[in-house]
């Protein structure tokens, strides 16, 4: 787990056991510090850590005086204190002074990483809480994660960093919003974000799924269960165990395979085909939908017992016509990706103003197809409205693109890139922020911002 987590405490040998403790339960950014003093100055000096065990009694500084240091350095670092000693009135006063827990040595192993887990996630709940209120964009941990969605909105960016803080935890994510928004994208990041990473990412169409097909896909089956079976079949149960399956169009699931599925969330188990013995799995359900699964229950048509289960955690992406400032990201990222194909291509004034315009009804899906097409269409590697759909041809669009040049020249789309770099930064006035939100590494920025002599 990412989780950085220090833990102070003059035994060396207890140290050493919660070091191993910690390592075997999957924390892996463990720091230790049998220095009182040398721990105030790494709290002082380091990155925030997300939690720290504190001995209570120490010689040279006390952990409640280190209690206070941490809270005044970073107040949403969790603080678990541990003490040889069970009295009351210390534990009553490390909690005041913002303490999660309080335990007495000596610790069960099982003890601690319950505490532990539980701070860690009411510190990932309170961070997620705070993302609206915070007027700088937070920063992404996990960058490669999420480097395959293009966004500079503000608003995705903060769903991207709620969706990172889910990550960390294993709780089911339901994932909305219309068609063609990037639902399986963002499903791919957050188990690509997760210490689930190097297990499967298993995609299910729900929609696909009959009620004879569901059993056999779902949990497998042995050798004979049904007429054909010849050989055992892996199901995508047991294909996906200590990784993430992505339930896709959960919305389209008939009621009577609602159940089955529900059984799985609640118990953690299933009965393969052809067999009547349990088998425990261990799988992160993430679903999506692009239907109002709210309409549905009220019509009986979704089970609100797996609604509940399945939204542990919700996300909702927001349309293209919404997030119109990323349509010439997407463009360019489009574009970059056909170079194999076609070469450097670009795109006219007045076909980029057309598709700013437009409202895609198939958010980034369509136009991603809009822009293939056109690409290969293009005159001499260039992109005009000529070469868009009929019904893009004849709009009159009612936005102008950033830069009004001369009539029929052409924009080159290193053009676009730049006037929307610099609109972005002369806006926020904020070089790191503005990087954040144009999804590009801050010294990018500065390269691009010194070749626009804009510095």
């Amino acid at each position: 787990m990412v989780n950085r987590i220090l833990v102070i405490d003059d035994e060396v040998d207890f140290l050493d056991t919660i070091q191993r403790g910690l390592k075997i339960s999957g924390f892996k950014n463990v720091y230790l510090e049998s220095d009182s003093k040398k721990a105030a100055s790494l709290i002082r000096q380091e990155e925030p850590f997300d939690l720290v065990l504190i001995d209570l009694a120490m010689p040279g500084l006390g952990g409640i005086e280190l209690l206070e240091i941490i809270k005044q350095t970073s107040p949403n670092t969790e603080c678990i204190m541990v003490t040889a000693m069970d009295e009351a009135k210390s534990a009553v006063e490390c909690l005041k002074k913002g303490a999660y827990d309080y335990l007495v040595k000596p610790i069960m192993k099982e003890d601690l990483i319950m505490v532990i887990d539980r701070a860690l996630e009411r510190r990932r709940l309170l961070n997620i809480l705070d993302l609206g209120k915070q007027k700088v964009l937070p920063k992404l941990l996990h960058k490669e994660a999420f480097e395959p969605i293009v966004t500079g909105s503000q608003t995705v960016f903060r769903i991207l960093k709620e969706a990172e803080l889910h990550a960390e935890s294993d709780i089911p994510i339901l994932i909305t919003g219309e068609s063609g928004t990037g639902k399986e994208l963002l499903a791919r990041a957050i188990h690509k974000a997760s210490f689930r990473s190097k297990y499967h990412f298993t995609p299910v169409n729900m929609a696909s799924l009959t009620s004879s097909l569901f059993e056999a896909e779902f949990f497998g089956h042995t050798k004979g269960a049904f007429t054909g079976a010849e050989k055992d079949r892996i199901g995508y149960l047991e294909h996906t165990n200590r990784g993430s399956m992505f339930l896709d169009e959960i919305g389209r699931l008939p009621l009577e395979l609602q159940g089955k599925l529900l059984r799985v969330l609640q118990e953690g188990e299933y009965i393969k085909l052809g067999t009547n013995q349990a088998i425990f799995v261990d799988v992160r359900f993430i679903s999506a939908t692009n239907v109002d699964l709210d309409q549905m229950m009220a019509k009986g048509g979704f089970r609100k017992d797996l609604y509940y289960r399945l939204k542990g955690a919700w996300l909702h992406l927001p349309a293209l016509k919404e997030r119109k400032e990323d349509i010439p990201l997407l463009i360019n990222s489009f574009l970059e990706a056909l170079k194999h194909r076609h070469g450097d291509i670009e795109i006219d004034e007045y076909a980029l103003a057309a598709l700013m315009d437009y409202d895609y009804p198939g958010n980034i899906r369509e136009l991603k197809s809009i822009v293939q097409s056109a690409a290969n269409l293009a005159h001499d590697n260039v992109i005009t409205k000529n070469t868009l759909p009929d019904g893009l041809k004849k709009r009159t669009p009612k936005v102008k693109v950033a830069a009004r040049i001369e009539s029929n020249a052409i924009i080159p789309l290193a053009q676009v890139e730049k006037e929307h770099i610099l609109n972005a930064y002369q806006k926020i006035k904020n070089k790191t922020q503005t990087a954040n939100l144009l999804g590009i590494g801050l010294n990018t920025l500065r390269r691009k911002l010194k070749t626009y002599k804009a510095e």
